[in-house]
Formats: structure tokens, C-alpha cells, sequence
């Protein structure tokens, strides 16, 4: 389930709060995203965004439940990532910390393990690297690729293949459709996101295949 939180999240110009339904390959739902934004300030007066990501895809026999928070600079440079997950019988809960100015994330877990990683300049995890993907898009410009922080290490690149229409929410939207290729430790994948082309280009519709089918995620207005 890690590979919906590269799928759902958003920048806003202040607040906001958006509920996403997620779909089995049949179109029955299976569970829901909720993604909270915002700006925030440190104890020093810095401005800062706040991002937070719930998820609840659980089925009978099968708890699947994730919550994610991070913070960041003004320039979309992750300061921390707080995960909390369950995944069936698997639970864990660890906090990134990075040091933009060392190029260094430290990730500690709640079982009291350790473990240090070199990063590139102002490093990003996943929802802060969706934040700035939606900047630069509303911008006319799209990312480069770039590592991703998300406990290990991912390589992630988009691809621009044009506008499409697409229906959201039971109405026809006219959206950008951008292809992402996701690569990691155990990961080398592809699936599309759709971005709507209001000012804060709004993530409302992905795509992802998977080997039970093609799981949708979609925006519910």
C-alpha cells in the first residue's frame, strides 16, 4: 500500500483537506485517503508546511491502515517524516530526520533501530516531493528526476503525455495525464496521475497497476 502515498498528495496556498477514494480493479470501493496541508511556523518565526497523509484501505481478515506526517521548509525541503503503518499482522512506527545541510537522513524506529543515509541537497520524501511537483507544474515546468526519500531510496521520474478527459466524481474533467516511473531497493514500477488544471493543479485521479489488477484513486469533491 506505500505506492498510494507517491499518489495523493497535494499543494495548496494555504489549507486544505481533500478525501480520495480508492477502488478495486472490479470499481467496488476499497477504502479511503484522507490528505491534510497546510502552513505552519517553527518556535523561531520560519514558515513551514505541515503535511499528513490517513489511509484506510482494510478488508475483512486484513487491516491495511497508514498514516503519514512530515514537515518542511518554505522551499519544500523535508525537515522530519513521522510513519505509522499496519499492514495485516506487520505494524511500524519510525521517524526520518534530515539535515539538509549535512545531506543526511537518519531513521530511527520504534524498536530502537538506527540507520543513516546520504541524500542529495534539500532531500524530499514523498509527500513534500508531491508538493513541489505540483509547484513546478503550475509553473508550466515538470520535476527532473529525482531521489525520494520513503525509508529506502527511489529514483522517480515524470513524463508529460498530453491533456485527457476523465471522469471524476461522475463528472467529465479535462486533466494533464502524467506517466511516473517509481524505481527503489525491491520497486520498478510505472502508473499514471492525472492533475486537474486549476491554479494549485489538484491530483484527482491515478492509476495503478498491480498484479490483483488496476487499482484507481480518485478525488471526491
Amino acid at each position: 500500500m506505500k505506492y498510494f502515498t507517491f499518489l495523493l498528495l497535494l499543494v495548496p496556498a494555504s489549507a486544505e483537506s481533500l478525501r480520495y477514494v480508492i477502488n478495486w480493479p472490479s470499481g467496488l470501493s476499497l477504502g479511503e485517503a484522507t490528505l491534510s496541508s497546510g502552513r505552519t511556523g517553527d518556535d523561531k518565526g520560519h514558515q513551514q508546511w505541515s503535511f499528513e497523509l490517513n489511509l484506510d484501505a482494510s478488508v475483512p481478515g486484513f487491516a491495511v491502515r497508514d498514516d503519514y506526517r512530515s514537515k518542511a521548509t518554505s522551499d519544500l525541503c523535508t525537515l522530519e517524516l513521522d510513519k505509522d503503518y499496519t499492514h495485516g499482522k506487520r505494524k511500524g512506527q519510525e521517524r526520518l530526520t534530515f539535515d539538509q545541510h549535512e545531506n543526511t537522513v537518519t531513521r530511527e524506529t520504534k524498536n530502537g533501530g538506527k540507520s543513516e543515509l546520504s541524500v542529495p541537497s534539500c532531500a524530499r520524501e514523498a509527500l513534500t516531493f508531491l508538493q513541489f511537483a505540483r509547484t513546478e507544474l503550475a509553473q508550466g515546468r515538470l520535476v527532473p528526476q529525482q531521489t525520494v526519500v520513503f525509508g529506502g531510496l527511489y529514483q522517480v521520474r515524470f513524463e508529460y503525455t498530453g491533456a485527457q478527459s476523465i471522469n471524476v466524481d461522475g463528472k467529465l474533467l479535462n486533466a494533464d495525464r502524467i506517466v511516473v516511473t517509481l524505481k527503489g531497493p525491491s520497486t520498478d514500477m510505472t502508473f499514471e496521475v492525472f492533475f486537474a488544471k486549476d491554479a494549485s493543479r489538484t491530483p484527482v485521479f491515478a492509476r495503478l497497476p498491480l498484479p490483483l489488477g488496476a487499482f484507481t484513486v480518485e478525488l471526491v469533491r
